[in-house]
């Protein structure tokens, strides 16, 4: 098991490129399974989860292979349709390839997926979507059967805007027979990737990044070479750690129009950011006025996915701040270890009650998911003393290279294995 060992307190400065988007990668490797010819994915990281999933297209018969930074994967010989429980049972994004097998092969069996445990998140809109598109779906012993002699277009409106269920139910509808209205769609950027590479393969998919998005069925879907959208949640993360270090750094390949709920925010602590291009830059003086209040919500509101790292900059701040996840119900796993730094927070329900500290103190903490993990991190880089990290397998999911990244910026970060 790997460890980051840190020596906090050092600002940060130099520029970091962000990575391809984790959560648009992973919808178009499911998709890749729609085609017979080969998909070349550029830029693709190489995180724990890509590497699982392109485990999970190996055993559907897909052939994959990294060439650089690009990864091959060739469906010609795909014939199953059951996805592993061992492997479905890592990462929730499985749950994408539900619609893409089915649509290749008129059927599909995947167990529950897993993934982080910061909610329940159930795949019952996901279903919902396919029985209006003419699938028979039973669930029994732990997995999900879908079974359809013909995909039907179908007229679908979402409960609430999920983001996966969303992209499901495009995937299972382009090679549908006649048109799919899809209402209450998630407007999320990675939404409209996936319109993009769908497209590129022949698709007929419009609206992807509003609330309605049109399918019109085609009878074959073809080969792409593409290049996925950046990663917009690491892109963000580098900006909260120079909040919270101080310093001044360019986060190049990323997009400020995805992350203005985030900007508005740290401009309000006092942060200095310039937008040129596709390079955002920020500028921090160590001084943090009050976050007051961050309610994550569905895009374009604050994301989800750096609710964790605003908790961990809340921390350092000025006054008080409410923290409110709306998203998912225990997504707070990182605060008992930010309270071990030395956070002065309160969590009831769905919010969390900080009062800013003037420093958080090293510490051995764990990571519990994902963007915990990340958060954890930045609280290290920036406090004072000496700090450890475990279970970074969490932090692998999503993250390539974090730790010379934040080297690479002056953070005082090693990683070493016990």
């Amino acid at each position: 098991m790997d460890k980051y060992i840190i020596e906090g307190g050092a600002p940060l400065y130099g520029s970091v490129r962000v990575q391809s988007a984790k959560n648009a990668v992973l919808p178009l490797l499911a998709a890749s399974v729609l085609t017979e010819e080969r998909v070349i994915i550029r830029r693709c990281p190489r995180i724990c989860d890509v590497l699982h999933m392109t485990e999970i297209l190996g055993e559907l018969g897909c052939k994959t292979r990294f060439e650089g930074d690009a990864l091959v994967i060739d469906g010609a010989d795909a014939a199953n349709h059951e996805i592993p429980a061992a492997l479905a049972k890592e990462m929730r994004s499985s749950v994408f390839l539900l619609g893409s097998v089915v649509a290749r092969f008129g059927k599909a069996r995947i167990a529950y997926p897993g993934g982080c445990d910061i909610g329940l998140r159930p795949v019952d809109l996901h279903l919902k979507g396919l029985r209006r598109l003419n699938v028979r779906v039973e669930e029994e012993g732990g997995y999900i059967n879908c079974a359809s002699d013909r995909l039907k277009g179908a007229e679908i409106v979402l409960d609430c805007p999920s983001v996966g269920a969303t992209e499901n139910i495009m995937l299972a509808s382009v090679k549908g027979e006649g048109t799919t209205v899809l209402r209450n769609a998630a407007k999320e950027p990675e939404i409209r990737d996936l319109q993009d590479f769908l497209n590129r393969m022949g698709a007929k998919v419009r609206g992807a990044g509003t609330g309605t998005v049109r399918i019109e069925g085609v009878r074959a879907l073809h080969g792409v070479e593409y290049t996925p959208m950046p990663d917009r949640i690491e892109a963000g993360t580098f900006l909260i750690a120079a909040a919270m270090c101080g310093g001044e750094i360019a986060v190049e390949g990323a997009s400020a129009e995805n992350l203005a709920a985030l900007i508005d925010k740290l401009r309000e602590i006092s942060c200095k950011i310039a937008v040129k291009d596709d390079k955002i830059y920020i500028k921090s003086d160590g001084e943090r006025r009050s976050l007051r209040l961050i309610e994550t919500m569905p895009y374009p509101g604050f994301p989800t996915d750096l609710q964790a790292p605003a908790t961990a900059l809340a921390c350092i701040c000025e006054g008080s701040a409410v923290i409110v996840e709306n998203l998912f119900e225990t997504r707070f796993k990182h605060v008992p270890e930010l309270i071990r730094m030395g956070a002065d927070v309160v969590v009831r329900g769905r919010a969390a009650f900080v009062r800013g500290v003037p420093a958080l103190h090293g510490a051995d903490v764990a990571a519990g998911d994902l963007r915990g993990g990340a958060a954890l991190t930045l609280a290290a880089i920036s406090a004072e003393g000496r700090s450890t990290v475990t279970d970074l397998s969490h932090i692998d999911r999503g993250y390539s290279g974090f730790e010379y990244k934040l080297a690479a910026l002056g953070a005082k970060i090693r990683r070493i294995r016990v």
